[in-house]
């Protein structure tokens, strides 16, 4: 059967956070122009596609998450004009460009729920979810943001609650009323006649309701987020969206599926369904976390195992139908080399680079997040009065009224809070590390002076950053590392995650290293295999017979089999 080649599968995703990546202006603020100036270096990393956060008109409360005009620009990051011209620019260089959409919920200040919280009859009302205060306390729901986790705000003006599944000034919208999707397939229109090349969905789960707001049913036991994700109507309006805006258009979709489980997958991203081209699980990023709490760290350290099985399963789900999403980090979680590898100077380098070879063999479409490249970790705040992130800030406030204990929260922000994704891009060593002139909205990094830099990196050929381009450039010149099948070896390997990737007489056999201690390993299966070195991040020969290998501390190798 001939390979149907799709341009979104092929390439290479680089995720941009505006307000972190490059000032322009002098007021300590990435914008829009700033993205313009580094294209070229953007451009030089071989990825292909750039997912930029929010950068609509918003008052901030959530970084840009909560739009006030989704046909504006938000005054910090520059003009319409800006970008339009950063849209020009990119396509000029081969760069497409993803914007989010966030249209599970709206800015408190957006013109839509101004009016509506008017009066109960006016127009707009019924754009959102309200529950009239003459029925009683509604139904409990729970909120991400709100400093008491409930979804429900009181508004005296129409002596009414309204539904805000996170922050109280991000009232969520009622997709049940066909007039709000008609304004939101409009937009999207909008954005995609401008030349966007797609949109990264914003907790697009959560947009259906059931809008006689039961409790929360016992089988959820608790959990509020897959009972979020699994509402009557959701596929009936992602469908309806690609029939009436997506299928118009040579683009891409990428849903953020928290709540979603594998049995559920295809539903959002089988062909033949119409709906979504991939989308983001969650099941990766809940692994080094306590249960269902979202944001708190366990206290024993995952395996290897457990990081080999959730790959594979979703490895899997995807054999026949649909297509992954390929992630370790974004701007809702720590560093990739913190969380994932090891950031000790011993071990950083040969981590970060370990898994941008894992990122880039498997199979689904590989998304980094800036600063992933040159290898930048988590900063580790020592005290709230550094941290920025609505969710870290408001968690705070609600242990203190518990009297939980403040200090563990801090040591675990250390490791968990979303400003560790969020510092400034470091681009050189000099105060701010090239990222403004003036003092950043969010501290830098100290470590931008020791090396963990862009130009200090491009200068060195075995640097984290170059590597990177050479692993970029690797899965280019070989499609088998795209499309080709992937299985696991070494099941119970606990040190090494070993799998190869197969297509046609394309055959790759690829070896990680996630320990901190030498592995040594066998490879029966391979006895009659040749093995050709494509790359690896340590210059120790791994190969000590036809099937014995040691590995050094997270070294990585690339092997093509004949």
């Amino acid at each position: 059967m001939e390979l149907a080649r799709t341009w979104w599968k092929e390439g290479i995703v680089y995720q941009i956070y505006p307000r972190s990546f490059q000032d322009t202006t002098g007021n300590g603020i990435g914008d829009i122009q700033g993205i313009i100036k580094r294209l070229d270096y953007i451009k030089s990393l071989g990825v292909d596609i750039i997912w930029l956060c929010p950068v609509y008109k918003s008052p901030n409360d959530d970084n840009g998450y909560d739009i006030s005009d989704y046909r504006n620009i938000m005054e910090e990051f520059g003009t319409m004009s800006d970008f339009d011209s950063l849209l020009e620019e990119m396509h000029a260089r081969d760069l497409k460009l993803v914007m989010d959409l966030v249209v599970n919920h709206t800015s408190d200040e957006h013109h839509w729920f101004q009016e509506s919280r008017k009066s109960r009859e006016n127009p707009y009302r019924d754009y959102y979810h309200w529950w009239p205060a003459e029925k009683g306390t509604p139904p409990k729901r729970f909120s991400y943001f709100d400093v008491d986790g409930n979804a429900w705000k009181y508004d005296e003006l129409t002596d009414s609650y309204y539904l805000h599944y996170f922050s109280v000034k991000q009232p969520d919208l009622k997709w049940e009323n066909p007039k709000v999707r008609q304004e939101i397939y409009d937009m999207m229109h909008f954005w995609f006649k401008k030349g966007v090349d797609g949109f990264r969905m914003d907790v697009i789960p959560f947009i259906s309701k059931d809008i006689n707001y039961p409790e929360l049913p016992a089988e959820y036991n608790g959990n509020f987020v897959p009972f979020y994700a699994n509402g009557p109507k959701l596929h009936d309006y992602l469908h309806e969206m690609n029939q009436e805006v997506l299928s118009k258009y040579d683009i891409m979709t990428v849903g953020e599926t928290p709540g979603v489980a594998r049995d559920q997958a295809l539903l959002f991203v089988d062909e033949e369904r119409k709906e979504l081209n991939m989308f983001f699980h969650f099941e990766l990023m809940s692994l080094d976390r306590d249960g269902d709490e979202v944001f708190w760290m366990r206290e024993d350290k995952w395996k290897l195992t457990e990081f080999k099985k959730i790959h594979s399963d979703w490895d899997e789900t995807f054999a026949e139908k649909g297509w992954g999403s390929m992630f370790l980090s974004n701007h809702d979680n720590p560093r990739t080399v913190s969380r994932w590898g090891n950031d000790s100077p011993q071990h950083w380098h040969n981590s970060a680079t370990m898994l941008h070879t894992f990122l880039l063999t498997m199979k689904g479409t590989p998304y980094f997040y800036y600063g992933d490249e040159i290898g930048m970790s988590n900063i580790r705040f020592d005290t709230i009065d550094d941290y920025q992130d609505i969710n870290t800030l408001n968690r705070y406030e609600l242990l203190k009224q518990q009297g939980v204990d403040l200090d563990t929260f801090i040591e675990n922000e250390k490791e968990a809070s979303r400003d560790n994704g969020r510092t400034p891009m470091q681009w050189d060593n000099s105060e701010n590390a090239g990222f403004s002139g003036a003092k950043p909205w969010l501290k830098v990094h100290p470590n931008h002076i020791n090396g963990l830099n862009v130009a200090e990196q491009e200068k060195d050929k075995d640097s984290v950053l170059n590597y990177f381009k050479k692993m970029v450039q690797l899965r280019k010149d070989h499609l088998g590392l795209v499309y080709g099948d992937y299985q696991l070896l070494l099941k119970d390997n606990e040190q090494v995650y070993a799998y190869t990737r197969s297509m046609d007489d394309e055959n790759y056999l690829i070896l990680l290293s996630f320990s901190e201690e030498k592995a040594n390993l066998e490879l029966d299966d391979l006895a009659s295999s040749t093995l050709d070195l494509l790359i690896s991040n340590d210059s120790h020969v791994a190969l000590k017979g036809s099937i014995d290998f040691e590995l050094n501390p997270y070294q990585a190798c690339v092997y093509k089999l004949s």
